[in-house]
């Protein structure tokens, strides 16, 4: 477990740089999880992003399946990315250390298109209390593990407004996708309004 976290970290180091913040949540029957805070890497104060580190440490299992296997699942971190200074997201540590620790409390498996609720803001104020999962592979490449351990995904969070997180509901992820593209919403911005739904 700890060599992988030490693979995951080396990635992010790799890509991202050095964190600037990080901050540690451990809850009852789980694994320690940690977030690491990093500064844009191209020198830009503009964006801010938060990783989970610690959630790959388990293969996320089936909650149907009888015995979990220890070995063979998928991995993933979560990755957040935010416009820097418009809004208190550091207090969105702990909110993404508790979505980190949902395939171990709660048997999910974390997907792109899924969908995960807080019940609560992000941050304070913020407009999101949900977040759509995209696709892995954009800003961190999978991290190849030794056979028979699957990769390591670094998965984007999108947060959603209640009105996008009902919409998802009924319409799927890809046409809230493509509605937020149609009308180039800037998914990095903390303050911003819901897209225009139908």
């Amino acid at each position: 477990m700890e060599e992988i976290l030490g693979l995951v970290e080396a990635r992010l180091r790799t890509v991202l740089g050095v964190p600037d913040a990080r901050a540690a949540v451990t809850f009852l029957g789980t694994d320690r999880i940690e977030v690491l805070r990093f500064l844009d890497p191209e020198g830009a104060a503009d964006v801010v992003r938060y990783v989970t580190l610690g959630m790959a440490a388990q293969p996320m299992t089936d909650p149907s399946a009888v015995l979990a296997d220890p070995e063979r699942g998928p991995r993933a971190e979560l990755v957040l990315s935010v416009r820097a200074g418009l809004a208190d997201t550091d207090q969105v540590l702990r909110p993404l250390a508790v979505l980190a620790a949902s395939p171990q409390v709660e048997g999910v498996i974390v997907a792109p298109g899924s969908s995960l609720d807080l019940g609560e803001p992000l941050w304070p104020g913020a407009p999101f209390s949900s977040v759509l999962v995209g696709e892995p592979g954009g800003l961190v490449a999978d991290l190849e593990l030794d056979e028979p351990l699957e990769p390591v995904r670094f998965l984007p969070l999108l947060p959603m407004t209640p009105n996008e997180a009902a919409w998802k509901r009924v319409r799927g992820a890809q046409e809230l996708q493509e509605r937020w593209l149609a009308h180039g919403t800037d998914l990095r911005d903390p303050l911003r309004r819901s897209v225009v739904l139908d």
